[in-house]
């Protein structure tokens, strides 16, 4: 069994030590345009050359949570996509949204604000029935922060493309149930998949039908958003603001308004990372069982694209 390895921007070598350790009796390595025919890879962002000289693959194991980049490509006839079911990333996003949520209700960067002007001020407490959380997209990531947000007492409202049920969260779904799930959510979080159909959704239609003082989270894709007009909704007031930890350029260009709205907090794109241990834990526990003749958990669906 060969696997190779060909991740965009990621160190190469501390994966193959740990895939090598895991896969022993396997070939591993870094591909390089020529290289013999693969088996398995491992990939993130690959180029459409690795596609093209790879038309042997079984399975392209994605590394990130995100199959958008790879599903443009023109993939090997008979690969099979496989996203990685968690690797660690549904924790950390609970907790990254959860501080969003949290930090926008409690007016945490008011207080950082009038601490910064050495003013000592309190602020009234809001009511958390007026602050509900609505969450878009209810995959394992999706699935994860809605019940973290629960816990917090958070009024929680779910929307997927197929219905979902799920503790302590109303749910909502598909076209018919999109509009009643906005008009009854103040804080908007997007952990939706890139697709035809969901790129440019947050846009001003969308986002006027959200709450009057609304707040935007997105940890999904730069795409999701039309920058345009939250930058619009801001200025208008309909908008409070908003928590980004993904842009439709990466790293964002020093000359994106965002950057000039103080009403827009940033991260850059941190908000879930790849654990590398888990990850290879994971990859190694599927490519046993495809070889086994068995279905795994993960399997893209081109059709969908997630």
């Amino acid at each position: 069994m060969r696997v190779t390895f060909c991740c965009t921007g990621t160190k190469a070598e501390p994966w193959l030590e740990g895939l090598r350790a895991a896969l022993p009796d396997a070939e591993i390595g870094v591909w390089v345009p020529g290289a013999p025919q693969a088996d398995y890879a491992v990939v993130w962002a690959p180029p459409q050359q690795f596609m093209d000289e790879q038309p042997a693959l079984k399975a392209l194991f994605n590394i990130g949570a995100g199959v958008d980049g790879l599903m443009k490509l023109r993939l090997p006839r008979h690969a099979q996509v496989v996203r990685l079911d968690d690797a660690g990333m549904s924790v950390q996003m609970a907790e990254y949204v959860t501080q969003a949520v949290i930090r926008h209700f409690r007016e945490l960067d008011g207080y950082e604000a009038d601490m910064r002007q050495g003013q000592w001020k309190f602020r009234k407490p809001q009511v958390r029935a007026n602050f509900p959380v609505g969450v878009m997209g209810l995959g394992v990531l999706g699935e994860r922060v809605a019940k973290a947000l629960s816990v917090f007492e958070f009024p929680v409202r779910g929307w997927s493309r197929s219905p979902k049920q799920l503790d302590g969260v109303q749910t909502f779904h598909g076209a018919a149930g999109f509009s009643e799930f906005l008009q009854g959510t103040r804080i908007l979080v997007n952990l939706l998949p890139l697709t035809p159909d969901t790129e440019n959704l947050i846009n001003r239609q969308t986002l006027q039908q959200l709450q009057p003082g609304a707040y935007v989270i997105n940890v999904a894709r730069g795409a999701h958003l039309v920058d345009e007009d939250l930058i619009a909704l801001i200025q208008e007031g309909h908008v409070a603001g908003a928590m980004l930890d993904v842009f439709r350029q990466e790293p964002l260009p020093a000359e994106h308004p965002f950057w000039n709205v103080p009403q827009i907090t940033m991260t850059p794109h941190t908000s879930a990372r790849t654990l590398r241990d888990e990850s290879i834990a994971q990859i190694v526990g599927k490519v046993a069982a495809m070889a086994r003749g068995e279905n795994v958990q993960g399997m893209v669906d081109p059709q969908r694209g997630y």
